[in-house]
């Protein structure tokens, strides 16, 4: 993502936790690194954060080395983070406080939609900071969506990965009922992907589920860390998450299969046991 900012033609600094990816990242790509957060957004016009988990981001965004400390007045911070939407308004008030606007913007594509700039970004936030940050955010999107106030896109991307969740656990469920049943998992695919069962999921991953192959992207942990911010939302707001509950558990079983960096399609692996 980084990367496109900078064929885009902006000058990016970067920081990383883990220093070597910095540097790494600086010779590939010609921009310059920082030591601290607060180092890589002096004088900034816009910061892009993307860490793990709500403590992360307090991490990187607070304190005498956080973001927010180095951020000049009038200036951006737009958050990637697949976090809380209570964290979201939590940054955002701090951000105010200093004059410096604050976008929740977690993102859908996984790593091939970040190596390939072809991300989609849900949004949440003040509508003008959102209009002078869409152009530069679309330097890594295909399709960057203002959903409301900041909590908004965090909210989003709970839906996103509730709906994701039921996909992938029926369509592991749907292959190894074509296994057992004989059928030609290929021919099939064939049939029922012209028809309404179609999904991203099965286009790309039908067939490295059926191979056991389970390598190509977003792990079972990060889905289980989104599948927990989507369920304590719910009990906040009383949306009753069934299905949901029931993969985070079907997720949960993958983990002690040894399959904690495994992708998000190793659904099919506890069938295949």
């Amino acid at each position: 993502m980084a990367g496109f900012l900078v064929s885009a033609g902006h000058e990016v600094t970067v920081f990383n936790r883990t220093q070597s990816k910095a540097d790494e990242w600086c010779k590939t790509y010609g921009g310059s690194s920082a030591a601290t957060p607060a180092a890589a957004a002096t004088g900034a016009d816009v910061v892009f954060s993307c860490v793990g988990n709500d403590d992360d981001v307090r991490a990187v965004m607070l304190g005498g080395h956080g973001i927010l400390a180095g951020i000049p007045k009038g200036g951006i911070v737009v958050d990637h983070t697949t976090a809380s939407a209570t964290l979201a308004r939590e940054i955002h008030a701090l951000a105010g406080e200093r004059s410096v606007g604050f976008l929740d913007a977690p993102v859908s594509g996984g790593q091939a939609g970040a190596e390939s700039g072809q991300l989609t970004v849900m949004v949440g936030g003040d509508a003008d900071v959102f209009e002078r940050a869409a152009p530069v955010i679309g330097s890594y999107a295909k399709a960057i969506t203002h959903i409301g106030p900041v909590g908004s896109g965090q909210l989003a991307k709970m839906v996103n990965q509730i709906c994701i969740a039921g996909v992938v656990q029926g369509l592991s469920e749907g292959l190894d009922f074509a296994v057992r049943a004989g059928l030609d998992p290929a021919k099939v695919i064939e049939s029922i992907s012209k028809g309404a069962a179609q999904s991203w999921q099965m286009e790309n991953r039908w067939q490295t589920m059926v191979d056991g192959e389970f390598e190509f992207g977003f792990a079972v942990d990060w889905m289980r860390k989104d599948l927990g911010i989507a369920l304590e939302e719910a009990r906040r707001n009383g949306a009753r998450l069934e299905m949901t509950e029931l993969v985070d558990r079907y997720y949960a079983e993958v983990q002690a299969m040894g399959g904690n960096r495994w992708d998000t399609s190793s659904l099919i692996a506890r069938l295949k046991k």
